[in-house]
């Protein structure tokens, strides 16, 4: 009896150990984040599979947000290698990073991109500024006071601003999950927001008051949120065209034939403008990746190097036919050496 228990425990163990020697491994490289960041990811990607014969990345839209989270969970073959964000990494997802033992994380800068506020191509041409678009989004406005803040009672542009068409606001735009809606938050709202002379002097005296009033949109159906699908705001504005839609340059530019961006402060969004930052609502791109899977699931080394690519992220390289900015030459140099060098960030770095 004794004889067949010894056994039973031996298989026991045994299949025990097959089982998490199975859920160890893994061969292919996961991939999460931004939709903003996936169609740059994806093309890398499938371009890594085809030239090094290796199992093409898996990449998911998540959301900026929703890549980090899943990101930083920790480390291991069940969580992500890789995670894309529109927007910098912030120092409470890297926090929680650290807590969950995600402990080296390497940061790529891989391009620049524009929020683009557009509409149907039959639409009105428009010239919004960061100041029109707090005044028709934002939950609280200021009054004629100093000091005095209202629910936003403004259901048109033309109240917000003479000088624009007396369309209803309606916007579609990214959830708060969305990378674009955190940058959109702190370029363009805030941009306008700060305007208000009283409003800027919170930054120093009451951070946490100034935020909540520039970061904080209107809940009354006038912003809708859209989702992280794209296609969704495109075929909505083709269905109304008095309505305007949030998301990337990227995006626009692969989609010129449906519909166009407005000017933000008399300036078109274009690879130039949003490349020397005239173009106001502009924004870096990044993808994170785990120092620990490095080595352990195949591939990720190999990925890195087709991204960093001159071929790649190049002034004249694939992603750029994508819509994706490129950084500047000696920018994309330091980069490229950082991540091939595996660089890992030190906890320094200035995150918000």
């Amino acid at each position: 009896m004794r004889s067949i228990m010894s056994i039973c425990s031996v298989l026991s163990v045994l299949l025990s150990t097959l089982l998490s020697s199975y859920a160890l491994s893994r061969d292919g490289i996961q991939v999460v984040g931004s939709s903003t960041v996936y169609p740059f990811s994806t093309v890398v990607a499938e371009r890594y599979g085809r030239s090094s014969g290796s199992l093409t990345p898996t990449i998911e839209s998540t959301g900026s947000g929703g890549g980090m989270k899943l990101f930083c969970s920790g480390v291991g073959v069940n969580h992500p290698d890789i995670t894309n964000s529109s927007r910098r990494m912030k120092k409470s997802e890297f926090e929680r990073c650290m807590k969950n033992g995600v402990e080296e994380i390497i940061e790529v800068q891989i391009g620049y991109d524009g929020i683009v506020i557009a509409n149907a191509l039959e639409a009105a041409d428009l010239n919004i500024s960061r100041k029109d678009l707090f005044l028709a989004l934002a939950e609280m406005v200021p009054t004629g006071k100093e000091g005095e803040l209202i629910e936003n009672p403004y259901t048109s542009w033309k109240e917000v601003n003479s000088d624009l068409p007396d369309l209803e606001i309606e916007v579609l735009g990214p959830p708060p999950t969305s990378g674009t809606r955190d940058a959109f938050a702190e370029l363009g709202l805030e941009g306008g927001c700060k305007t208000f002379d009283w409003i800027a002097k919170l930054k120093k005296s009451d951070k946490n008051s100034y935020k909540r009033i520039c970061h904080t949109v209107r809940e009354d159906g006038r912003y809708i949120e859209a989702g992280e699908n794209d296609n969704l705001i495109v075929q909505k504005l083709n269905a109304n065209p008095d309505a305007l839609g949030i998301f990337g340059f990227s995006f626009l530019d692969q989609n010129a034939d449906k519909v166009k961006a407005s000017k933000i402060e008399s300036i078109d969004p274009t690879f130039d403008s949003i490349a020397d930052k005239s173009y106001s609502i502009s924004r870096p791109l990044y993808f994170y990746v785990k120092k620990a899977h490095v080595g352990v699931v195949p591939g990720i080394e190999g990925f890195l190097r087709e991204f960093t690519s001159e071929r790649a992220w190049g002034e004249d390289g694939y992603l750029a036919d994508k819509g994706m900015i490129p950084l500047p030459e000696e920018e994309r140099f330091l980069a490229a050496n950082n991540t091939r060098s595996l660089t890992a960030m030190t906890g320094k770095e200035p995150l918000q």
